[in-house]
């Protein structure tokens, strides 16, 4: 699967149970999200991962993305917002998914009442309106939970980033907004989005082997070669080998 499949699986299917006070915390944070896009600006996204579905807030950075006029307002079925998404630069993106799994794996593990305290950074690149990338701060946080079990609504803000650093670079981070401790994350768990002989292939083709050298040298048919080639551009959601490449070298994958 691939890394946004791995994060549905995880968010999506989390064993929840009705709770008689969860319409006021969803009203609760629907009018914290929208407070966000009006005082900061932001492109705010509150999604419930029971229900798999998202409520938008476009304040000035959603106008200046291209994908609202003013502050307006939106509910999708999904808590997926691919017009957010496909604006953001395709390595960003997986360093994102990656990061918030790494995240959601962590808060399961820590007390309910610690959770809150945790938060995802990220310096994204996001094509404005005239597709041009510019930097943009995100923040991720889980604001509610169902039960001890779950995590159940999540609020995403993203604002214009005032740092001045090279574009190439991509931070990700999470960290303690309590005591503003940045938590160790694993460096290895990027690596597992791969099978062994998918990462073996990933390789040679860095290096310029084409799919027969790659059949030859590792004793496997050329069909084979192809199958996992497919599926590595699926996996790390690429449209070709460069890119796949690109993406392999920033996760640590070769």
């Amino acid at each position: 699967m691939n890394i946004r499949t791995t994060l549905s699986e995880v968010l999506l299917k989390q064993p929840f149970i009705s709770d008689e006070n969860e319409l006021v915390l969803l009203e609760k944070y629907k009018q914290i999200a929208q407070t966000y896009s009006i005082i900061e600006n932001s492109l705010a996204v509150l999604s419930d991962l029971r229900s798999n579905r998202s409520y938008i807030y476009y304040g000035g950075v959603g106008e200046t993305l291209g994908i609202a006029s003013g502050y307006t307002t939106e509910d999708i079925n999904s808590i997926w917002e691919d017009d957010i998404f496909n604006r953001i630069h395709p390595e960003d993106l997986i360093r994102k998914y990656l990061c918030e799994l790494r995240f959601f794996q962590l808060l399961k593990l820590l007390p309910v009442e610690e959770r809150s305290d945790y938060q995802v950074l990220s310096k994204l690149r996001m094509k404005d309106k005239s597709g041009d990338y510019i930097l943009i701060h995100h923040r991720m946080f889980y604001v509610s939970n169902c039960s001890p079990e779950n995590l159940w609504l999540a609020l995403c803000l993203y604002n214009f980033s005032q740092d001045a650093f090279p574009v190439e670079m991509n931070n990700s981070l999470i960290i303690n907004s309590a005591t503003g401790k940045i938590v160790d994350t694993d460096p290895d768990s990027c690596k597992t989005i791969l099978s062994t002989r998918e990462k073996e292939i990933l390789f040679l083709i860095e290096k310029g082997y084409r799919s027969k050298d790659i059949a030859e040298k590792l004793s496997i048919s050329k069909n084979t070669v192809s199958r996992h080639r497919q599926n590595i551009l699926e996996k790390l959601r690429v449209k070709n080998s460069f890119e796949a490449c690109r993406v392999g070298k920033l996760v640590g994958l070769i």
